[in-house]
């Protein structure tokens, strides 16, 4: 296949329209066959339950090119896993799993000359997303849904190196007790969208969400879990039912634990112990980590030790054999890793 003429190495993370997308409908207690379609453009009625009551959901994996020359992308049979957990929290009918993976491999092939080369830092971004589509005047669940999926690529997460973080302690809660922080419903990215605005504004990168009930424990930032090194290298990550189950944290400490031998652990954090560790990380699909040099409690500046000039030294680590994982360099273990062509 012929790639686009794109300048790769200057792409931003942002939106680019690809050729194809995937569509499914759900009607009358069944979804459709599915098709690839050219039209980037939805029509729905002023009414549909999406607009009224926000019931959607969505998810985030990326389609690589290997160092051999392979298309991947990055277990997405738990991004399906996810997806369905998110839509039965929400009253949404089930995509099913094997259909989501199919999905996938068709609209990553479909568009192949979108996927960036190799080397160039760059991927094709996924975004698979369903939505109550029907009129819904009454507070209740839609009775038609459709299921999306477009691709877009997207530059890489850093250019000239992974400078450390500002973030600070919220004073916003992401998150109710018992809620849908535990799922990746649109609602919560509305939810966080003035806290995050508000930290832009006051000079800080990102926030730092405490448990609602308590505000003792640390639970996460508006998009991405937290990654704890302590100052004898084991690596911490917060534990609570209302965090998203992030499956790049997964992945991250299955790689501590399996492929560079440290200690792991997930629990409760509290904000108590935060002056204790050594490094801090963002982990998600857009950055896999974004390195946190500094976390700020009201003015209490809390200054972690790998500093405010680069990754700490077991992120780093952590870093690169993920993403060598992801890119081919390094050996993936059974199932992480599925080839589209």
């Amino acid at each position: 296949m012929e790639k686009k003429n794109i300048d790769w190495s200057n792409l931003g993370f942002g939106y680019i329209k690809t050729d194809k997308r995937y569509v499914s409908y759900y009607k009358d207690g069944a979804w459709d066959e599915g098709a690839l379609i050219d039209d980037p453009m939805i029509t729905m009625s002023e009414c549909a339950g999406v607009l009224q009551y926000a019931q959607t959901c969505f998810e985030g994996l990326k389609a690589y090119t290997t160092a051999d020359g392979h298309i991947v992308v990055f277990r997405p049979d738990l991004n399906a896993e996810r997806l369905e957990n998110s839509a039965k929290r929400l009253e949404m009918p089930v995509f099913p799993k094997d259909r989501f993976i199919d999905a996938v491999v068709k609209t990553v092939k479909a568009n192949d000359a979108y996927v960036p080369p190799y080397g160039t830092g760059a991927t094709l971004y996924l975004r698979p997303y369903m939505f109550g589509k029907n009129e819904v005047i009454g507070v209740k669940p839609a009775d038609e849904y459709e299921f999306r999926l477009f691709t877009t690529p997207v530059g890489p997460y850093f250019k000239g190196g992974a400078k450390p973080l500002t973030i600070k302690i919220s004073d916003f809660d992401r998150a109710a007790p018992h809620g849908t922080g535990n799922v990746k419903a649109g609602l919560n990215y509305a939810m966080s969208l003035h806290a995050i605005v508000t930290a832009h504004n006051e000079g800080y990168d990102e926030n730092m969400y405490l448990d609602p009930a308590s505000r003792t424990k640390v639970e996460e930032t508006g998009g991405a879990n937290f990654l704890f090194i302590t100052k004898d290298n084991k690596v911490v990550t917060p534990k609570s039912d209302s965090i998203l189950p992030s499956i790049t944290r997964r992945s991250l400490m299955y790689v501590a634990k399996e492929y560079l031998g440290l200690e792991t652990e997930e629990r409760e954090v509290y904000l108590s112990e935060l002056d204790d560790f050594a490094e801090c990380g963002l982990c998600g699909t857009a950055a896999v980590i974004s390195p946190v040099g500094k976390i700020v409690d009201h003015g209490r500046e809390i200054c972690l030790p790998s500093g405010m000039n680069e990754m700490g030294p077991v992120t780093k680590k952590l870093y690169d054999t993920l993403t060598g994982i992801q890119m081919g360099k390094v050996e993936a273990p059974e199932g992480w890793i599925k080839v589209i062509e």
